[in-house]
């Protein structure tokens, strides 16, 4: 007995709509990858954008820093200077006349003909090399409290945008949910494969966004959370050096010769340049955060790249 050719068209016909069948859930799978997948490269792009805003601002802040540091270590100089012609000016006996009391002693000094012209000449010079060098400091003491300012203002900027630069629950679920679609593809292209169906372009889609299950978006916000903590030390170093080094600048400390009122200004201009070098020790440190944060970002944003490129 032959075999009926009604049984025939029957299997004809199963073969037919399993082929299609695996072909249409494939062409889902594909559906389903396009739209869990796009999206995610755009969202990367402005993190990446953020963080490289901030890595120049935490620069040009190192930058400012170095440079209140710098012109702190010059300043301490100028004072040492003057306080060694002050000094010289003492063992002359050509102290300058600040109080009644000294005017009293160099009217007598001059009765008693102690001094010399030389002396006086002598004098006299120190006393300008003294007050050149004081005006040199006094500009100085003005530059490191505006460039520690300045420096306090970009700590400030970094910490804000390092807070706000990060990614959230949203960016982790899309990422999942490709992750999710991708596997998916994964198992419609293995039964695609074996019933014949084309899967080049399937394959090119796996293969470049497959890279999402070997990222780690957390990385991200611990670059973040690294440059908000040196962005805050920097900005909470540099706010109080400025008001020291304000304070050490300030006319009633610097006009105060008593030993109290040197010792004061002297420990005020050493903590001023103390604080000065850990603001820029922040500044520095940020700007190392947020450069490996573009990192971060690039690693993840280059798989994404990919992925939409292979879906469009």
């Amino acid at each position: 007995m032959g075999f009926p050719i009604k049984n025939f068209f029957l299997i004809c016909t199963f073969f037919i709509t399993t082929a299609y069948a695996d072909e249409g859930m494939l062409v889902a799978a594909l559906r389903n990858t396009y739209s869990a997948c796009i999206g995610i490269e755009s969202e990367l792009a402005e993190l990446k954008r953020m963080a490289g805003i901030n890595t120049a601002v935490t620069g040009v802040g190192t930058g400012l820093g170095i440079g209140a540091t710098t012109v702190g270590i010059i300043k301490s100089k100028r004072d040492q200077e003057i306080e060694d012609i002050a000094a010289e000016l003492d063992a002359m006996g050509a102290t300058e006349i600040k109080t009644e009391s000294q005017l009293y002693d160099v009217l007598a000094e001059l009765m008693d003909e102690t001094e010399t012209a030389a002396g006086h000449e002598m004098a006299d010079a120190l006393r300008a090399e003294k007050k050149r060098k004081e005006e040199q400091s006094k500009k100085l003491g003005n530059w490191r409290t505006g460039l520690l300012a300045a420096n306090t203002a970009t700590n400030i900027a970094d910490t804000i945008i390092a807070i706000q630069n990060r990614t959230n629950t949203n960016l982790q679920n899309q990422i999942d949910k490709c992750k999710s679609a991708i596997s998916k593809l994964k198992q419609a292209r293995a039964q695609a494969q074996l019933d014949g169906i084309d899967i080049t372009e399937t394959t090119q889609i796996i293969n470049a966004c497959d890279g999402f299950n070997t990222v780690d978006i957390s990385k991200i916000n611990v670059r973040a959370d690294g440059a908000k903590i040196a962005g805050i030390v920097g900005a909470t170093t540099g706010l109080t050096g400025t008001i020291t080094s304000a304070a050490a600048n300030s006319n009633n400390i610097r006009q105060d010769d008593t030993e109290s009122g040197k010792k004061r200004e002297k420990n005020l201009n050493t903590a001023s340049n103390i604080l000065a070098g850990t603001a820029t020790v922040a500044s520095a440190t940020a700007t190392v955060f947020n450069a490996t944060q573009i990192k971060a970002i690039k690693d993840i944003a280059d798989v994404a790249t990919k992925c939409t490129g292979a879906l469009k």
